[in-house]
């Protein structure tokens, strides 16, 4: 009998440790309240463990049919993407985590290549995880991962992908005046020589965005006990946090270069981030992006006090990156989130047609809380006037934290541009391209600071999928949308974190805890629709190989396209010759433009067979689950094409709206397989005597587009908002619901640059 319970306890100890370190069988975890099924076994490796670039090859004539009809004067155009998150960007890693809805486990550097090269078949793309949480060994390990990826491309010269290096610097301001916004620095070569020793990182409370470089960051223990499949991914997290933690700061007073490369390097300003790289040397260029972004953006944020000769460098600050997976960043628009008055006091501005401005709804959502506990009108319009001066005194974005106890419904399409193609979250209009581009600084009246930008578009995905929207489809696998699994785990969350409890008066601005806004704030749960398949860039180039590209980006002879691959060219005409899109001129005469225009074509389902033949089914089935770019031979119709005519300011103070023409002229465009082409002139340029830009958007036919129609929002017979239908990240949503509504796909070009010359 003693022996034989002896067995028993010596079994039940073997049993009960196997099943808390993940190794028992899967049917024995399923009465856990948090079980998913995991039937590829998504998270046996961590972003930690790597991952080695397939060694197949891309056919030849597969790169060859790519420069078909793109070709003109001796140049190609080439399709890339400048900005892949890996989960070596901390708040990648914790996306992947298990319990986060359509996760999918780790995609290290290995996989950018990868992706780029079978499933989304660029022709070149830039490794940029976040500055801010970089280990000395991950910075190493992304160098070689792009050095590799360049040596299985074939010939230099003429490679089938071109992998370039460098990060992004997240910069978030706490104020509008400290706020300078995310930029991404890019460098030409892959060599380590010719690279810095160490990411240079941004200072202020960004990096908590990204992930606080201290045990703070930490993911609760309970995680692994909760989930015990998964223990060593979650456990993964927090040794990685703690690597980030153990790296000791820079020395401020020492030049980048003499530092040791084991130190972590961070600077408050651009300024003071382009001082670092020229003391490196290297040819490099710093792109800002998502400059409208809301959700990070702190209201009425603008390009005024970083267009200074301190902040501003034109010779590195060439491109700026006017659509990406989290949103469009181009129009300008005439609203703002709260206004000073006469006294110099916040006020909250009254709706507009376009706009409904957020701290408007937090005094709606507060009367209507009142009036239902049937209180006097009167009161609860006071209170409701209060609730509106409490939002706009927060200078930051946690606003929205004055009511307590809100939810996402509750704000309906506050804070939202209502007339722009897939607007970022949140928007903020003079942190507008356009905006960038109509500013002048005239403190030196000889040579006034102006942006002169080229455009490109991006993905800003967190998951390696490098130039990922050839197809409008698998929103969890194609967008950074991202959210918890099941209830359970949202109770998990919630347990954790201070929120207030719903009230029917709101709360001043030093009775918030900003720290509290977790990833279930109804502000992350409604950013999830305004997430999109990302853009790309296109570049007119003239060979295939690394040194071309970056010339052509150098030129700004870029554009770029919401993800399809549209061909453009945009010329000014002068006499028998022309220059590109992108180019500065200086001219007394009548300015005449022409325009070329092709869509992209249409995809096939699936992938091709020399993909699906080249990769190994488990690695191409987590890439992309069975889509890939699989071009037909039919193209979509260029279905118009608008121009648009920005006056940059001519002195101090000029109200910049009137000087944004959007749309100068718009021509409507004929079916034709040859896409579409058109000539003009600005008969107007000369009579006003003062510089002007123009620049062109084509656009596609409408087609189903992921969160096409943002927050969904639907109205009664007299126009009013009735609610939303929000297209949300985690399980609120179905996995396979794409959130579709029709869009035109469209590509901006560069602009043209044609200052006034005086005779």
């Amino acid at each position: 009998m003693l022996q034989r319970i002896l067995i028993l306890i010596v079994g039940v100890s073997v049993a009960g440790t196997a099943f808390f370190f993940g190794a028992a069988p899967d049917i024995a975890y399923r009465l856990l309240p948090g079980y998913f099924s995991d039937p590829t076994e998504a998270w046996d490796a961590t972003p930690l463990d790597g991952r080695v670039i397939s060694d197949s090859k891309l056919p030849d004539r597969v790169v060859r049919q790519r420069s078909i009809g793109a070709q003109r004067g001796g140049k190609q155009i080439l399709f890339g993407d400048t900005h892949v998150h890996t989960t070596n960007s901390a708040d990648a890693f914790m996306y992947s985590l298990p319990m986060m809805h359509g996760a999918s486990g780790a995609y290290p550097p290995a996989y950018a290549c990868d992706y780029a090269r079978f499933i989304s078949q660029l022709d070149f793309y830039f490794l940029t995880d976040h500055a801010e949480s970089f280990t000395p060994g991950q910075w190493r390990d992304g160098i070689e991962s792009v050095r590799h990826c360049n040596r299985m491309a074939g010939d230099p010269m003429n490679p089938d992908i071109v992998a370039f290096v460098g990060w992004e610097w997240t910069q978030v301001g706490s104020t509008a005046e400290t706020h300078f916004g995310h930029h991404n620095v890019l460098f030409k070569d892959d060599q380590p020589e010719l690279l810095p020793t160490r990411p240079i990182a941004a200072q202020g409370v960004g990096v908590a965005t990204v992930a606080a470089r201290s045990g703070s960051a930490r993911q609760s223990a309970l995680l692994g006990l909760l989930d015990p499949r998964h223990r060593d991914y979650y456990a993964s997290y927090n040794d990685w946090v703690m690597q980030m933690a153990a790296v000791p700061p820079c020395d401020e007073q020492i030049a980048s270069p003499d530092l040791p490369s084991d130190c972590y390097e961070s600077v408050a300003t651009p300024g003071a981030l382009f001082a670092k790289l020229d003391e490196w040397g290297f040819e490099t260029m710093v792109v800002p992006h998502g400059t409208t972004w809301g959700f990070y953006s702190p209201p009425n944020s603008s390009w005024l006090h970083q267009l200074t000769a301190e902040n501003t460098d034109a010779e590195k600050t060439k491109l700026i990156e006017v659509y990406s997976g989290h949103g469009n960043s181009e129009q300008y628009r005439d609203f703002s989130a709260r206004t000073l008055n006469a006294a110099g006091d916040w006020v909250c501005p009254a709706p507009q047609t376009n706009y409904l401005p957020s701290c408007w709804q937090a005094g709606e959502i507060i009367r209507k809380r009142c009036l239902a506990e049937e209180n006097n009108p009167a009161d609860c319009e006071l209170r409701a006037i209060e609730s509106r001066h409490n939002f706009v005194q927060v200078d930051g974005v946690q606003g929205f934290m004055t009511v307590p106890g809100q939810t996402a419904e509750e704000w309906l399409d506050a804070g939202q541009a209502r007339d722009i193609f897939l607007p970022a979250f949140n928007y903020r209009p003079k942190k507008s391209v356009q905006a960038g581009l109509a500013l002048q600084n005239f403190a030196d009246p000889e040579s006034p600071l102006r942006y002169r930008w080229g455009f490109i578009g991006s993905t800003d995905t967190h998951s390696a999928r490098a130039g990922n929207g050839f197809k409008q489809s698998q929103r969890l696998n194609t967008t950074d949308t991202t959210g918890v699994r099941s209830a359970f785990w949202r109770d998990v969350f919630a347990s954790s974190a201070v929120v207030s409890e719903y009230a029917t008066e709101s709360l001043r601005a030093d009775q918030i805890d900003p720290a509290s806004a977790k990833i279930f704030a109804s502000e992350f749960e409604r950013t999830t629709s305004f997430l999109n398949v990302g853009g790309i860039a296109a570049v007119h180039s003239e060979g295939r190989d690394r040194e071309a590209i970056w010339n052509a980006m150098q030129r700004r002879e870029v554009y770029g396209t919401s993800g399809h691959r549209m061909l453009l060219w945009f010329d000014i005409v002068q006499g028998d010759s022309s220059l590109p899109m992108g180019s500065a001129v200086e001219i007394a005469t009548i300015p005449r433009f022409r325009v070329e225009a092709i869509g992209s074509f249409k995809q096939l389902s699936g992938c091709p067979d020399y993909v699906v033949d080249a990769l190994e089914r488990r690695h191409l089935e987590k890439m992309s689950l069975g889509e890939c770019y699989h071009p037909s031979d039919t193209r979509y119709q260029i279905e118009r094409i608008e121009v648009i005519k920005i006056r940059p300011q001519s002195l101090a103070g000029e109200e910049i709206g009137p000087l944004i023409e959007d749309s100068w002229r718009v021509f409507d465009c004929q079916p034709s397989p040859k896409g579409c082409t058109v000539e003009f002139e600005d008969p107007e340029f000369v009579a006003e005597g003062r510089d002007a830009l123009y620049y062109v958007r084509a656009l596609e036919e409408p087609i189903a587009t992921i969160n096409g129609d943002n927050l969904r929002i639907s109205y009664d017979v007299e126009g009013r908002t009735l609610g939303t239908n929000m297209c949300f990240g985690d399980y609120r949503t179905d996995s396979d619901d794409d959130c579709h509504a029709p869009q035109s796909p469209r590509a901006w070009s560069s602009p043209i640059f044609v200052d006034y010359k005086n005779q």
